[in-house]
């Protein structure tokens, strides 16, 4: 079955850096598109990063641009996300999600928070 496994969430001052990973199984991982959304506290979920099947093409919320990087390695079937220059504004819930053209799966979750 579909199982994801996300980590690298905690807490850390704003100005600094986490990596999120996100390890797949159960489905054809560069099959897909991979995204990053996140969800604070009373607002929407929302898309972060998204990176295609093969990696050769990215993209980024406005609020994240030059300080976050999506990347994958299908080899490991992971998705990771590595943020820098935190801000207290991205604290939130980080969710990896898994796409294409019919269907999607979604990972659990992983909490960032961002204080001093």
């Amino acid at each position: 079955q579909v199982q994801f496994v996300e980590s690298g969430g905690g807490l850390v001052q704003p100005g600094g850096s986490l990596r999120l990973s996100c390890a797949t199984s159960g489905f054809t991982f560069s099959a897909y598109g991979m995204s990053w959304y996140r969800q604070a506290p009373g607002k929407e979920r929302e898309v972060v990063a998204s990176i295609s099947g093969l990696g050769l093409n990215t993209n980024y919320a406005q609020s994240v641009k030059g300080r976050f990087a999506i990347s994958r390695d299908n080899a490991k079937n992971t998705v990771y996300l590595q943020m820098n220059t935190l801000k207290p504004e991205d604290t939130a819930v980080y969710y990896c999600k898994a796409s294409r053209s019919y269907d999607a799966y979604w990972g659990q979750g992983t909490q960032v928070t961002v204080s001093s």
